[in-house]
């Protein structure tokens, strides 16, 4: 959320931000109704200083004059509940204007409309050399006994799947792999976040009201998340942080729920969009410095770029452009490792800073030096997403023979050197 104060001072800066985001939002509206929110406070604030003026002199007063002052007392009583009513009304739609205004993304941001206009600025390996047509993920790991999507789909419906034999081996030497890397990184704290959350901690993210028909809805109002990053954001919600403790970093597990509502992936196969996953996450806390958050923004891209490279995956990197972006990105990376089957680079990492965004939301501060309270930056990454990496994994290092060999790193877990043959 941006600052109202700040909105109406740069309007026209508010407004090109959600036009180079594609996306709509009416600030001359937003700042008629802050007036009239302005105004009704006023009028209030001066009836509450005339109603304490007129308690003293009621306290003082003896009979009619007493009377007197009594009803005129009443009618004031009267005309600050309709004005509290009518405040009432003017902050619902203030406040749902608010959380329509998007955050201004930065001056490298490139234009365009969609991820079709996203900037490749990084690419790291070579395409995989196979000598025979490659098969997609998802009928090798059906063929070599990795996974059953069909019992999937009877149990769990669309989208369902069970990872069996080696499929759920490679997932647990996955599991060990990020885990190994990321315990002692550079301060990084493990944190193990619910995936069922309330709904304040998605306002703050900024993943309500825009998406809300992409989240499952319990019968008790609480959500399932799609990230950790929902309930670690929340963790400090409403509360002040010692500035000597930032940068505070955690790495982040949950299991993680998407309707994927959207048309975008209706008809994919195999796990690569399911509604069911699992994610380790990478959220930063660090001060209210455009440059700081800039730098843990690399440093949390370079982390997960330092993955793929272990897996020995074909990826680049690419820059968002501002109609990819979300509501309170300010800035996005995407790395997207190599489909033999589909001849492109789909995604595997997201990275994003938001400033103070999500921040002024969730309420969370820190003093700084001169003992001024400021809302800390955030910042999000993926470390893994986890079955879908899975999908790169089996198509990149598949065989002739139609087996997939393991990635070095990964032997170690997974106890053997090719999935789905005889060993």
């Amino acid at each position: 959320m941006l600052d109202i104060h700040f909105i109406r001072e740069n309007a026209d800066l508010v407004k090109a931000g959600a036009a180079k985001k594609r996306i709509t939002v009416d600030i001359d509206r937003l700042i008629v109704v802050d007036d009239e929110r302005k105004l009704i406070r006023q009028e209030l604030d001066a009836k509450k200083a005339e109603q304490n003026r007129r308690s003293s002199e009621i306290q003082r007063a003896q009979g009619g004059e007493r009377e007197r002052l009594l009803e005129a007392m009443r009618h004031l009583k009267d005309g600050m509940a309709e004005g509290e009513e009518k405040l009432k009304t003017v902050m619902a739609e203030w406040q749902q204007l608010m959380l329509t205004v998007p955050n201004i993304p930065d001056m490298s941001v490139p234009d365009g409309a969609s991820d079709e206009d996203n900037q490749e600025v990084f690419v790291w390996g070579q395409k995989p050399v196979l000598d025979f047509t490659p098969k997609p993920h998802f009928e090798l790991m059906q063929s070599l006994g990795l996974a059953d999507f069909e019992r999937g789909a009877k149990v769990a419906g669309f989208r369902g799947y069970f990872l069996k034999g080696d499929g759920a081996r490679l997932l647990w030497a996955l599991r060990r792999f990020v885990e190994d890397r990321f315990m002692n990184r550079d301060g990084f704290t493990p944190i193990v976040v619910p995936s069922l959350v309330r709904r304040e901690p998605f306002i703050g993210t900024g993943y309500l009201p825009q998406s809300e028909e992409d989240l499952y809805k319990t019968q008790d109002d609480e959500y399932l998340s799609g990230t950790a990053e929902v309930a670690t954001m929340g963790y400090y919600m409403n509360e002040t942080i010692e500035k000597a403790n930032l940068p505070i970093k955690f790495f982040a597990y949950s299991p993680a729920f998407r309707r994927e509502a959207g048309s975008h992936g209706k008809d994919e196969k195999g796990v690569f969009r399911v509604h069911e996953f699992e994610k380790y996450e990478q959220v930063v806390l660090c001060e209210a410095d455009h440059a700081e958050s800039v730098r843990q923004h690399e440093a949390l891209t370079e982390n997960a770029e330092q993955l793929l490279q272990e897996l020995g995956l074909h990826y680049h990197k690419v820059v968002n452009c501002g109609g990819d972006l979300g509501l309170g990105q300010v800035k996005k990376y995407d790395l997207e490792a190599w489909m033999p089957s589909e001849g492109r680079f789909r995604e595997t990492h997201s990275a994003s800073y938001f400033h103070d965004f999500q921040t002024r939301r969730l309420n969370i501060r820190y003093r700084d030096e001169e003992g001024t309270l400021r809302y800390v930056h955030s910042l999000n990454n993926t470390a893994l997403a986890m079955p879908r990496i899975l999908t790169h994994i089996v198509e990149n290092y598949q065989q002739a023979d139609g087996t997939i060999k393991a990635p070095d790193v990964l032997v170690p877990y997974v106890g053997k050197t090719v999935l789905g043959g005889a060993q």
